[in-house]
């Protein structure tokens, strides 16, 4: 492990929380990009943290000379809880870093800082450090065919988490422009982060794309993202189906979770829901699709190979929820002919 930060407070947290755990161990820190670089070569860590603000070298111009030289190497970027840093962040995802955890903020002590990155950090860098290990031999690969139709798609429910904001890019940029079903998103996102999310697949898309407000109704060929730090779940108005936010505890340590968004989906939509989960770490959203699946709603998943992490995804397939999983590339493709009247299913291939 390789820590990158201009702070000598923050490089001595990170070593701390990750040295104390027996599985890990930090080989080396640098202050600033251009020494990264160079300890790259010289010690071959399995994974990096990467601050984002950093003199004579900043982490986004780190990241892209990372990725010249190797297109594999996790990077995980830690970045700061403010606007600046929420679109710093968005665009080193673009640019192909791992994932991010954001620094503690008015904690109120190091101990609480500490637990702070402990619970933050520590999954992730064990989650990618995984990756390099083979694993055990994957679900077959799934190619979808069309089949007849056996109900109605009146909503699309979408959760992710890791690797979440390149895939979404990907899957509403597919969405033709005249897409005519609404869109809910929960993606695990602090506050925040959530409105630049959605400033960028807006202007990726060819449908519109924001961050909810407490209130708004669904409308056709709109996206709304769950704001970071806010549940997202539906409700029935005079008005049509309107949004609803709150604050109620974390579900799954998530908040916004996707659980709470696809279960009130089934409440309000009943069977008539597409779910589409995509890369993310840990099972939210599995209790969701159950619920969706016992009212006839369809459920397709990410496949393993195009995932960042298959812990969402996978856990929503291993429970036998998934009616399809596709590759990323064919999600939007999936989603798009689905909603038209086009149903999909499995085909082993």
């Amino acid at each position: 492990m390789l820590v990158v930060d201009d702070a000598v407070v923050v490089r001595k947290l990170l070593t701390a929380v990750i040295d104390e755990d027996p599985d890990l161990e930090v080989v080396g820190i640098a202050a600033n990009g251009v020494i990264a670089l160079s300890k790259i070569e010289q010690l071959k860590p399995d994974i990096i943290t990467l601050d984002i603000e950093m003199p004579e070298m900043d982490g986004i111009a780190t990241l892209r000379e990372i990725r010249k030289r190797d297109r594999h190497l996790p990077v995980i970027m830690f970045s700061t809880l403010t606007e600046r840093g929420a679109s710093a962040t968005l665009e080193a995802l673009s640019l192909g870093a791992s994932d991010y955890v954001t620094k503690p903020a008015n904690v109120g002590s190091v101990t609480a800082a500490m637990e702070a990155v402990r619970r933050e950090l520590i999954p992730k860098i064990k989650a990618f450090c995984r990756r390099h290990v083979p694993p055990p031999a994957p679900p077959m690969t799934m190619r979808v065919v069309p089949t007849p139709i056996t109900g109605r798609c009146n909503l699309v429910a979408i959760g992710s988490s890791t690797g979440g904001p390149n895939a979404l890019s990907t899957v509403l940029a597919q969405l033709p422009s005249g897409f005519d079903k609404p869109i809910v998103i929960a993606q695990h996102m602090p506050a925040v982060f959530t409105r630049y999310l959605a400033q960028r697949l807006d202007s990726g898309s060819k449908i519109r794309v924001r961050e909810a407000v407490h209130g708004d109704v669904l409308e056709p060929g709109l996206a709304l993202v769950a704001p970071g730090d806010f549940h997202m779940s539906l409700r029935r108005t005079a008005g049509g189906v309107a949004v609803a936010l709150d604050q109620s505890p974390p579900v799954n340590y998530c908040r916004p979770a996707v659980d709470v968004l696809f279960k009130s989906a089934a409440e309000v939509y009943g069977g008539d829901v597409l779910a589409v989960v995509l890369t993310g770490m840990g099972h939210d959203g599995r209790a969701g699709c159950a619920a969706l699946k016992q009212r006839g709603g369809t459920v397709i998943v990410q496949d393993q190979a195009s995932s960042v992490v298959w812990g969402m995804p996978g856990a929503v397939f291993q429970s036998g929820l998934a009616d399809a999983t596709v590759t990323l590339d064919d999600v939007g493709m999936t989603i798009t002919q689905r909603a038209s009247g086009g149903a999909r299913t499995r085909e082993r291939i």
